[in-house]
């Protein structure tokens, strides 16, 4: 009965370390005397005791790997680019990414440095910032194409941040200030124009309504002299007499105006007691005058009509 008991007791032994489990989006890699035997999906699995042996676990989920690559730009100017690659082993390839790699991130990484420091230092700066994506693309492609003999898919490379020198950073914002700066003062100037146009163009508009108003003004006095006139006429007064009693009642009502206002600056010059009796003395002797010359003038005119 003991040896029984004993029997069972080894039998139970070997089967409880025979026994595994592997867990979801997970491969294990079973080996046999040292060599590959086969690859265990999720579940409860059983292997040999002593014989069979769990080499490795290799996960089958997406994974990221964040790697900083300093490099130069073609305008000379230091760079940290950070790139992140998201990757995951084929399900059906295992056993080439657990054998043929010994250090995966590794060999991504050095995939990753060569293929920036051949992007990046055909570009200048402001390139690296604008062609981010060009970068990412084509750390993608080369990259799937090296890793898919090694078992491995790249699903996404991104390029999450560049980061140049900081005196390069303090140069570039100086930069972007002073822009900006040009650019406010291009506005205030602009405005200022403006302001001094529409400016201009009222005053012109202001002037041409006051010489309009001014016209309009010379206008009615002319058609209310002249209406003055042919009312004298028609009192038997000639051309001359009207003129000359025009021009005299329009000089008192002038001083009659100022009179009135206290606080008036106007000086009439001449404004002495004969001053009207000289004016109309002028008035008539300068109209004479102009008739006589006028009627010299149409005498001479038929002389020379009729040679």
């Amino acid at each position: 009965m003991i040896g029984t008991y004993i029997f069972i007791f080894f039998l139970v032994v070997i089967i409880a370390t025979g026994l595994f489990t592997v867990k979801q989006q997970t491969a294990a890699i079973v080996e046999r005397f040292g060599k590959f035997d086969s690859i265990r999906s999720a579940g409860l699995k059983l292997k040999i005791p002593l014989v069979d042996k769990i080499a490795g676990r290799v996960s089958l989920r997406v994974q990221q790997l964040d790697v900083i690559v300093e490099t130069k730009t073609k305008d000379d100017v230091f760079v940290h680019l950070k790139i992140s690659v998201q990757f995951l082993i084929r399900p059906d390839h295992v056993y080439d990414a657990f054998y043929k790699l010994q250090n995966p991130d590794e060999q991504i990484t050095a995939f990753i440095f060569d293929v920036v420091r051949a992007e990046v230092p055909k570009m200048i700066l402001d390139d690296v910032f604008e062609k981010k994506e060009e970068i990412a693309l084509a750390i993608q492609r080369d990259l799937k194409q090296a890793m898919l003999e090694y078992g491995y898919d790249i699903i996404k490379a991104l390029v999450t941040d560049i980061d140049p020198d900081e005196k390069v950073k303090i140069a570039m914002n100086r930069i972007n200030a002073a822009d900006r700066e040009k650019i406010a003062a291009q506005h205030e100037g602009d405005a200022q124009r403006i302001l001094i146009v529409e400016r201009a163009k009222a005053e012109a508009e202001s002037k041409r309504l006051q010489g309009k108003g001014i016209a309009d003004q010379r206008r009615e006095i002319a058609r209310g002299l002249e209406e003055s006139v042919d009312v004298l006429n028609g009192a038997g007064i000639n051309s001359q007499e009207a003129s000359a009693l025009i021009v005299i009642t329009q000089h008192y009502d002038t001083l009659q105006s100022i009179g009135q206002d206290t606080n008036s600056n106007l000086i009439l010059l001449p404004n002495n007691p004969n001053a009207a009796s000289s004016m109309l003395n002028d008035m008539v002797t300068s109209l004479v005058a102009a008739n006589k010359i006028n009627e010299s003038s149409k005498i001479d005119k038929k002389k020379l009509e009729n040679e």
